[in-house]
């Protein structure tokens, strides 16, 4: 969050003097109440201040960062994922070179009937199974994807801050976005319903800035 200097001597003056009013506030930075007033309102609305009636303002005690990391927190996968780019399990290795090409991406989720995920591919699978002379055109993608359990993965209630350290950890550039679905025969399957990649991330993180 980017605040003004007013607003950083408006912080600093409630931090040693609060409970203060916004008349004293103003009076102490030869200002208007008026002046102050849209000042006064963005340190409120971001959490860095609070206000009471008749008492006036204080410092929360929360640093500008800490009200970045409850948004992101707040912020769900469900909100700012993006549509998955998939690629059947019975494809072939050139099939998926040619999709994550056209598709402009750098993570393919491999999936079997009913959009079940079975695998991920990225641009590192593709490029070692070149760079080892397999015949791309004949090789089926089950034999270069990252299978379960090995596959991270989110969820649309999961908050974007906790995927974001998926990503960061696990140094992949999406995750699947799944909802566990049950077979008819019984057993669990993930569905694959979305996708979550730096680029969402660096999206969420423009808008919020603009917001500001």
């Amino acid at each position: 969050m980017k605040i003004t200097k007013r607003q950083e001597n408006i912080l600093e003056i409630v931090s040693n003097y609060g409970p203060i009013t916004g008349e004293r506030i103003a009076e102490m930075l030869s200002l208007t109440r008026a002046t102050l007033r849209p000042d006064l309102a963005i340190l409120t609305m971001s959490g860095l201040l609070e206000a009471r009636p008749r008492v006036g303002y204080f410092h929360t005690g929360k640093s500008r960062y800490r009200v970045v990391a409850e948004k992101l927190n707040s912020v769900l996968v469900d909100s700012v994922k993006s549509v998955p780019i998939v690629v059947d399990e019975k494809s072939l290795v050139y099939d998926a070179v040619v999709t994550m090409f056209i598709e402009d991406v750098g993570t393919l989720f491999v999936v079997r009937e009913g959009g079940l995920l079975e695998g991920v591919i990225s641009r590192k699978d593709l490029l070692k199974t070149k760079l080892g002379g397999h015949d791309i055109n004949k090789l089926p993608v089950g034999v270069i994807m990252t299978r379960m359990p090995n596959i991270v993965f989110t969820n649309p209630e999961e908050s974007v801050w906790l995927a974001a350290k998926k990503i960061i950890t696990h140094e992949v550039d999406a995750l699947p976005v799944v909802r566990n679905i049950t077979l008819p025969d019984g057993a669990e399957g993930l569905e694959v319903i979305g996708r979550l990649s730096k680029t969402n991330i660096t999206r969420l993180f423009v808008e919020l800035g603009e917001g500001y």
